[in-house]
């Protein structure tokens, strides 16, 4: 039985290139799910140093190129998280997925905003240095931590949590959406899903693939709901065990290039330097 299709599907934070990012498993939700709109809402990078990537990090992109083919009269939204600020120039080229700071549709008779959520994030948004140092910090964090990364996922839910961000984030997109005369909006930012509601506008946040809680969002006829990834087990998945341990990162892109789907072209090489 095929998967439902649904109108728009989207995901955040995956941050390739961290240690603890869950692309494989983000790869098997595009492949296990059928969709006319594609919004990666953020923070796809954890930092713009591309020889972090690991082989299944280059999947993820590489699928997410195929699915930009135009043949496939599918819509690919990217838009810009903190981490992903400077990438605008080259995303277009390397995955063929045009960048926006916010991005704005209209479904079912009613205006949808998509808009990554650091933008309320007043401490990041007033302290850009602050935040450059912050993501060195935590990824050299994640190379020491224990395997699974426990240290480094739990500081990243004490951060959430001690910082009031969900809270924060959720106002100030609400707020947003007002004044935009918006009906839903959707952010990353926090790497906590939730929904929202006041005065008739609705706040969703799609969570992250950073932690054990693996979430994103889909919107159809039905409306809007927040999914929980689980481990599919009747092998129609990527096919790798669950508890393999984490690729290495790879520099050789162009080696890549059949697997991942992603053009062979020598200049990905020293991308991010």
């Amino acid at each position: 039985m095929d998967p439902p299709a649904y109108d728009t599907l989207i995901l955040s934070d995956v941050h390739l290139g961290a240690d603890t990012s869950r692309a494989r498993e983000a790869t098997c939700v595009l492949k296990e799910n059928r969709f006319r709109r594609l919004i990666l809402l953020g923070d796809i990078f954890a930092d713009l140093n591309f020889r972090r990537l690991t082989k299944e990090h280059w999947k993820f992109l590489g699928y997410i190129r195929k699915l930009s083919n135009p043949k496939r009269n599918l819509e690919v939204v990217w838009v810009e998280g903190n981490h992903d600020q400077g990438l605008t120039d080259i995303m277009s080229h390397l995955v063929g997925v045009r960048v926006y700071q916010e991005y704005a549709w209209e479904y079912a008779g009613m205006r949808h905003l998509a808009i990554h959520g650091h933008q309320f994030d007043r401490l990041l948004a007033n302290n850009l240095r602050l935040n450059y140092f912050g993501t060195l910090l935590y990824l050299q964090l994640q190379r020491l931590d224990l395997k699974g990364k426990p240290v480094a996922r739990f500081i990243d839910r004490i951060n959430t949590r001690w910082l009031r961000m969900s809270h924060k984030v959720a106002s100030g997109a609400l707020f947003h959406a007002r004044l935009h005369k918006a009906d839903r909006i959707f952010c990353g930012h926090t790497h906590e899903a939730m929904h929202q509601e006041k005065d008739s506008i609705h706040y969703y946040n799609a969570g992250g693939w950073v932690d054990e809680r693996l979430t994103y969002i889909t919107i159809d006829s039905g409306g809007v709901r927040i999914h929980e990834y689980q481990e599919r087990t009747d092998g129609h998945d990527s096919g790798e065990d669950a508890g393999q341990e984490r690729s290495e990162p790879d520099s050789t892109v162009p080696e890549l290039a059949d697997e991942s789907g992603l053009p062979e072209d020598a200049e990905y090489e020293n991308i991010g330097g």
